[in-house]
């Protein structure tokens, strides 16, 4: 089997359609896109890999291909076509989010973070907002979604940075570009001291829309119910399940009450303490000779 019949074979097992004219084979990515796989080599299992326009003609002056890979294996082929794919996914998905092509979210407003471009975010509730994250995670996309919700003063900072911000002038003059990067860094650090709640991952787009739409819903409740945790709340103890902590101090109070009935039966024999009629014998350094001397002294 030639080259390209080994990919379109290892393709089709992945149920991803293919097919080739001449030196080139054609893999669909949309109705607009397609990757292009180029023979280089006609003994070297190689070929470039292209991003170019699905059903445009080479001689179109519209027909524009961009080299974005070069493979030497079926492997390498085929997790080129995964990769891209995936990744037109997650450019899919954010355009559905900003557009708000979906009914379920068209009351939320998405906006793109200004640092990580696959990231989007909505105002909720009263002072909170979703963040959706699209990453792609072996091969495929993936959306982590987490609700924020905001300090109770963060627009009371904001007002203020607007009137010092848009107020300035002469050598303190400020783009509009500037401006806007201000006041992401008082939003970043707003959500140092937010509160968070994890809503999960997701594979499914279509149950990412319903979690979104449910997220806008329960807002004003979640926002309510995320209390900030005082620093010097005092966590209670952790309850020993095993009886540990139980067992020692038992042995501990059992040892302490023999030693107490021992020292009682001691003193109620008489030998509880030394008697005054002790022989010298007993008494350490004095031996006969030296009490003899002492006598006569």
């Amino acid at each position: 089997m030639s080259f390209f019949e080994d990919i379109a074979a290892a393709l089709d097992r992945d149920g991803i359609e293919s097919r080739v004219g001449g030196d080139t084979m054609f893999v669909p990515l949309t109705a607009e896109l397609e990757i292009q796989f180029v023979e280089i080599d006609p003994h070297l299992p190689a070929a470039n890999v292209y991003i170019a326009a699905a059903d445009v003609d080479e001689d179109d002056e519209d027909f524009e291909a961009v080299l974005v890979a070069v493979v030497f294996s079926v492997e390498d082929a085929v997790a080129a076509v995964a990769e891209h794919m995936a990744t037109d996914q997650v450019i899919t998905v954010l355009r559905d989010l900003l557009e708000g092509t979906d009914e379920r979210i068209g009351d939320l407003e998405f906006f793109q973070d200004h640092l990580n471009p696959q990231q989007v975010r909505a105002e909720v509730g009263e002072n909170a907002e979703l963040q959706v994250t699209i990453d792609t995670v072996d091969g495929a996309p993936n959306a982590t979604v987490t609700f924020v919700a905001l300090p109770d003063d963060y627009d009371d900072v904001l007002d203020d940075a607007e009137s010092e911000l848009w107020e300035s002038d002469g050598d303190a003059e400020l783009t509009d570009e500037d401006r806007a990067r201000l006041f992401e860094v008082i939003h970043d650090e707003a959500l140092a001291d937010a509160e968070r709640l994890e809503l999960g991952s997701f594979t499914d787009f279509d149950r990412l829309f319903d979690v979104l739409s449910l997220a806008a819903d329960q807002a004003e409740d979640w926002e309510a119910q995320l209390l900030p945790v005082d620093d010097d709340f005092d966590e209670p103890e952790v309850y020993d399940l095993f009886g540990q902590d139980d067992d020692e101090a038992e042995a501990e109070d059992d040892l302490n009450e023999t030693e107490d009935n021992d020292l009682a039966d001691d003193i109620a024999n008489g030998s509880g303490a030394p008697s005054a009629a002790a022989s010298e014998d007993d008494i350490p350094g004095v031996d006969e000779d030296d009490s003899g001397d002492a006598a006569r002294v």
